[in-house]
């Protein structure tokens, strides 16, 4: 292949399948042990015993190849660790997504980076990079064969899950423009930028394409006249920050966020399932016995999913019981072969099925956007900043949003139905640090799924985030009645 005047290009290929090798069982083995210093005591003491056997079958280490390797995942040491998959699907005319998968425990969703062309600038846009696997640039070859070098790419937030790769990412590209927004930051120790994997090259992003300024100090948007931005910035607490930039393409009507919505459906994402490898996550979470294995049906898929979500939204959701303690850690250091993984550990038990599924569906609403609860808590310490943002972002003409996160697109989602989702924002007057009970946090979840949140918030995070005169989250129509299990439920298989 010919190399584009801005970028790094790869000759190797996308491929489906491969042969299992030694090497990578002793990857695999050697990850686990790595991640058992590195995550809280209760799973170090359950993987400490699997610390060399290969909990994953054999036959599913095939489906990922090679070109899928990650070795850089040790930056930040969550799943699927080194085993990096990397699926493109097509959002529309001059728009691409690419998925790969994050989590921990089986919780695993798509993180999702965003491809779009800059057709006057004859060129592509990258928004919120992901890891870039051999695997993952020989699929993005193919559109710059096409449509022509990377010209920018943009981090949109500070979240350490999207900047860790954002760096390495800007690195394959050395000439493409690297914007990142202005309030990037580390923890415990705030380093600057180029401690933090950032290339020297890297720039910051001017908080609104209407308002950036050229070096002779004239209006000018550095990404040209396809495109309008806008930064939104709220400090939730001593040091902390959240940003997240909102962008318009404008050729596709296309709305491209990050983190501030998102939008989910009973539907399992293509990622967990188009990989066997992948597809273990529903499985284990389908199960309601500890022992159980669950037959790979599209029923079983869609329970996983269904517990995926709320456990990856709420930690401890109102149909659930959680027992974090030694016995459910204990009963799985018995059957450390068990077959996937984790020696079975289950932490947690459900509900009757159809309080499961009222749960879910109190929470997806047919798949209507909403805010990630644990977003709307950072979003409550700012309702100046977000209701600025919004009459901006509500300004523009789109028609679909992209998140980073879940599904996406979120299709017949214009500025209306965008704005929509930041009511509890828009309605908000309360000035004074008084709880304003007419606007209160409200979510239209179950009040049983934020309650942990809702402790959290007024406990330990207290101390970590401002007052707000919204008060905690609460669902808005109060509790759902939930049937939580009994903790003496708990089965055992």
């Amino acid at each position: 292949m010919i190399n584009g005047n801005n970028n790094s290009r790869f000759s190797s290929t996308s491929s489906t399948q491969s042969t299992t090798s030694s090497s990578t069982t002793t990857t695999s083995t050697t990850r686990r042990s790595i991640l058992s210093k590195t995550f809280p005591a209760i799973v170090a003491a359950l993987t400490a015993s699997t610390t060399n056997l290969n909990l994953r079958p054999k036959e599913v280490q095939a489906f990922i190849t090679q070109d899928s390797e990650w070795p850089l995942w040790t930056a930040l040491p969550v799943a699927p660790y080194n085993r990096r998959k990397t699926i493109r699907y097509q959002i529309t005319d001059g728009v691409w997504a690419f998925d790969q998968l994050i989590g921990i425990y089986y919780v695993h969703v798509p993180i999702r980076m965003t491809v779009v062309t800059s057709p006057r600038k004859h060129g592509l846009l990258v928004y919120a990079p992901i890891a870039p696997t051999i695997e993952c640039l020989s699929l993005l070859d193919e559109l710059i064969d096409t449509h022509g070098p990377i010209l920018d790419i943009i981090l949109p937030s500070v979240a350490v899950e999207h900047k860790v790769n954002a760096g390495p990412f800007a690195r394959k590209f050395p000439n493409a423009n690297f914007y990142v927004t202005d309030k990037q930051y580390s923890f415990p120790l705030n380093l600057p930028n180029q401690f933090l994997g950032l290339p020297p090259w890297t720039q910051t992003l001017p908080q609104s394409s209407s308002s950036s300024l050229s070096s002779s100090n004239t209006k000018y948007n550095p990404f040209g006249d396809d495109f309008e931005h806008q930064v939104l910035t709220v400090k939730p607490g001593i040091g902390s920050m959240y940003q997240d930039v909102a962008m318009l393409h404008k050729p596709s009507k296309t709305l491209l966020v990050c983190d501030a919505i998102f939008a989910v459906n009973g539907t399992p994402p293509k990622i967990l399932t188009e990989e066997e490898e992948y597809t273990r996550a529903l499985l284990f979470h389908a199960r309601d016995a500890k022992n159980e294995t669950v037959p790979d049906t599209p029923s079983n898929r869609m329970k996983g999913w269904r517990r995926i979500v709320l456990l990856f939204n709420f930690f401890f959701p109102g149909s659930a019981r959680a027992d974090l303690g030694l016995p459910p850690i204990l009963d799985a250091l018995r059957t450390p072969l068990y077959s996937n993984g984790w020696g079975g550990w289950m932490p947690f038990t459900w509900a009757e099925e159809t309080e499961e599924i009222r749960d879910f569906e109190t929470f997806s609403n047919n798949g209507k956007p909403t805010i990630l609860p644990i977003i709307q808590i950072i979003l409550s310490r700012g309702t100046r900043q977000v209701k600025d943002w919004l009459n901006v972002v509500k300004s523009w003409d789109f028609t679909r949003v992209v998140p980073m996160h879940l599904d996406a697109p979120l299709d017949n989602v214009g500025p209306k139905e965008f704005g929509e989702t930041f009511d509890l924002f828009v309605n908000y007057n309360n000035e004074d640090s008084n709880i304003d009970e007419n606007n209160a946090n409200f979510v239209r979840f179950c009040d049983e799924d934020v309650q942990f949140l809702r402790k959290a918030e007024e406990g330990p995070l207290s101390f970590s985030v401002y007052k707000t005169s919204l008060g905690p989250l609460r669902g808005k129509d109060g509790p759902c009645g939930l049937v939580r299990p009994s903790a003496s439920s708990s089965k055992k298989g």
